[in-house]
């Protein structure tokens, strides 16, 4: 199977000047907030000079031809290009960083950006962050960032000049939780920044940023509806799918934020606009749930039955795996979110434009795994020959929920598939950090203990 590279761009450089367009969509007021834990530095971005295109320069995305399966052409949206990262958080995290950078240059104050993660969030801001400290968009005193993730999330994390650097490590530092919900890091990082921000602002001078915003997110991720619209126009097209391995579906929220801009400007008919497929896992299919069933309760799962073999199988429901290793296993600690408060909003752009969700489990994963290989094997960086060296679980979970949906007839026949490519990478991908450079927290006060 041939993948062919049909159009490359630069997602933030080649869409500068409609970022604003896509800000003035999504955010009622871009100034800055400077309010102790609500701290925002504002939606400006600097001036694209020499220094801050090199910053970012792998903001690079790819439109892949796949060939096709059944009666579907496929197409690849890859988005996981920078070595950096592998995965698509690279985009708002270099915006995140950049509005940051902003921020300082216009009034002096240092930021340090908080956020929990399950590991890709935090590993694409703190490589954006090393980026701008390496281009000398600002100094070490100025720009900081500090991530709290789950211990379940460990193989994920990486090793860079945030955490060679013994200063550096100092004052950017990976923490770790060790609790037992992954997701608590998220309730845990707001309790910090809710009881600490105003003491790190009065004591250091240090804005805090507690940057897990929806549309910090947003923003970014609407330029991939303007790739779209250059690559491979939907108004020449057929009718046309786009499928994204989800938590909290963020990057299809920002895709359909990007089509409201394309439309609002007559750019783009609304009649052409794809449907959308939720793929998810079983350790967290809340999304899917939600589309099919009306709620997040895993009630809602249809009645599998062990076999003698060990394994679970249901025939009862398409929309989820036919078999299964456990019924609750985690196939990617990536996608970690329970009962996301971007369901609704997904839903309802589902039951306008049309689309569906699916859940995949490992063993079907593994089953397709080699015709999945095959699929990409022409791209530069292609899957492993073992998936046991796989760390992040995003194509293939696309790829698996993509095939498992046209094999099951949830599919259209004749609509064209575009895949979000939002993160694949392995072990040799991975540099991980030493434990001395992991900072083991519990509590808020762990947390305290650490930034202040």
């Amino acid at each position: 199977m041939t993948t062919a590279l049909v159009a490359e761009r630069n997602l933030i450089l080649d869409y500068y000047e409609r970022l604003p367009q896509a800000v003035a969509a999504l955010v009622d007021d871009p100034a800055p907030v400077t309010e102790p834990g609500a701290f925002s530095p504002g939606f400006a971005l600097p001036e694209p000079d020499a220094g801050v295109r090199g910053f970012f320069e792998p903001a690079r995305a790819q439109w892949r031809e796949l060939g096709t399966y059944g009666s579907h052409r496929l197409v690849l949206l890859d988005l996981a290009g920078n070595p950096g990262t592998h995965t698509t958080k690279t985009f708002p995290s270099l915006l995140i960083v950049a509005r940051a950078v902003e921020y300082i240059r216009r009034t002096g104050e240092p930021v340090m950006i908080f956020t929990p993660t399950s590991a890709n969030k935090g590993t694409a801001l703190r490589d954006a962050v090393a980026r701008a400290l390496a281009a000398g968009l600002a100094t070490p005193d100025q720009l900081r960032i500090a991530t709290l993730a789950p211990a379940s999330g460990r193989s994920k994390l990486r090793a860079g000049s945030l955490t060679d650097d013994a200063e550096l490590r100092a004052r950017n530092p990976l923490m770790v939780y060790d609790g037992e919900r992954a997701e608590d890091v998220k309730a845990l990082a707001r309790q910090f920044t809710d009881a600490y921000a105003a003491d790190l602002k009065r004591r250091h001078g240090v804005n805090l940023w507690f940057s897990l915003d929806l549309r910090n997110y947003l923003v970014a991720d609407t330029a991939r509806a303007f790739f779209e619209q250059d690559a491979d126009p939907t108004d020449a097209a057929g009718p046309r799918l786009h499928a994204h391995a989800v938590s909290s579906a963020f990057g299809l929220l920002g895709y359909h934020a990007g089509r409201d801009v394309l439309e609002a400007a007559g750019t783009a008919r609304p009649a052409s606009r794809p449907a959308s497929l939720l793929v998810q896992h079983l350790g967290t299919p809340d999304m899917v749930l939600s589309l099919r069933r009306g709620s997040f309760d895993r009630a809602g799962l249809p009645g599998y039955e062990r076999g003698g073999d060990g394994l679970w199988r249901q025939r009862a429901d398409p929309h989820f795996p036919g078999i299964a290793d456990e019924v609750d296993e985690i196939l990617d600690p990536t996608f970690y979110t329970h009962r996301p408060a971007t369901s609704p909003a997904m839903n309802a752009l589902i039951a306008r434009h049309g689309g569906d969700g699916i859940v995949v489990s490992r063993r079907e994963c593994l089953e397709r795994y080699p015709a999945l290989r095959e699929l990409v094997a022409d791209h530069p960086r292609p899957l492993p020959g073992d998936p046991r060296a796989l760390r992040e679980w995003s194509l293939v979970m696309a790829l698996t929920g993509v095939c498992n949906a046209v094999d099951r007839g949830l599919v259209e026949a004749g609509r064209d598939v575009v895949v979000h490519g939002s993160g694949w990478y392995a072990d040799d991908d991975v540099r991980t950090p030493a434990e001395s450079a992991l900072v083991p927290v519990s509590t808020v006060e762990d947390i305290a203990a650490a930034l202040l």
